[in-house]
């Protein structure tokens, strides 16, 4: 579904990933760990198309997208939740979702009514404008926003930052089911327990750098390894 191959990217002058590389089937949910600062945001905007890297490629259902416009990587089934949620506070939680709206293939298509049935609690809400929700809603009506684009792939930026414990469980569950619908994810996380708890595989990100690649089971028994990179 994706490859990523050696992509180095910069801002400016600043050379902030070296090398990153990593692939994620059909129908997994991959994560990406790390502190913050680590190069998490940066490798999924690099995906996106949002900060190209300047060497390396990215390679989506076997085309090579690494300076393809954001509209046409989206077009082509990629949605992309960022950290900063970015919905629109003046609108309401329906018309967010309404302007986000496409058209899709009958099998696979998204629209207000299967959003509300993944997240009950935006239903409630349906006219309550974005800039009145709480964190978690707001969390929920991003990642709802994107699935009105039909995408049959995800990235998802630091879903659970900020969240509090109860309202992060929902999240997880919720992401959880959108790979039994058939949707391909890979997910930044500082959340290092909810994300081993939902992940099929993870890699591990520092200074730009990836430190180690594998199943949740080999991260769990590497102490050295998380120590290393993931304790405070």
């Amino acid at each position: 579904m994706l490859a990523v191959q050696d992509i180095h990217t910069y801002y400016a002058l600043s050379h902030i990933l070296f090398g990153v590389s990593l692939q994620v089937e059909r129908g997994e949910i991959v994560c990406i760990l790390g502190r913050n600062g680590a190069g998490k945001t940066t490798t999924m905007r690099s995906i996106m198309g949002l900060n190209p890297p300047r060497k390396g490629r990215v390679i989506f259902k076997g085309e090579d997208i690494t300076r393809m416009p954001v509209y046409k990587i989206a077009h082509m089934g990629m949605g992309f939740v960022p950290d900063d949620r970015r919905i629109f506070p003046d609108l309401t939680v329906g018309e967010n979702l309404e302007i986000a709206a496409k058209g899709g293939s009958k099998k696979s298509r998204w629209d207000k009514e299967k959003v509300y049935q993944l997240f009950p609690a935006l239903k409630a809400i349906d006219s309550r404008k974005g800039g009145f929700c709480s964190g978690g809603e707001q969390q929920m009506l991003s990642i709802a926003r994107a699935l009105m684009g039909n995408p049959d792939f995800l990235l998802l930026d630091e879903p659970t930052e900020g969240l509090a414990p109860l309202v992060v469980r929902e999240l997880m569950d919720q992401i959880g089911r959108l790979r039994e619908e058939g949707i391909s994810i890979l997910m930044a996380e500082q959340n290092v327990k909810s994300a081993l708890n939902l992940a099929d595989r993870v890699y591990l990100i520092d200074r730009g750098q990836i430190r180690f690649q594998g199943s949740v089971k080999e991260l769990n028994e590497n102490e050295e390894i998380r120590k290393k990179y993931l304790l405070v």
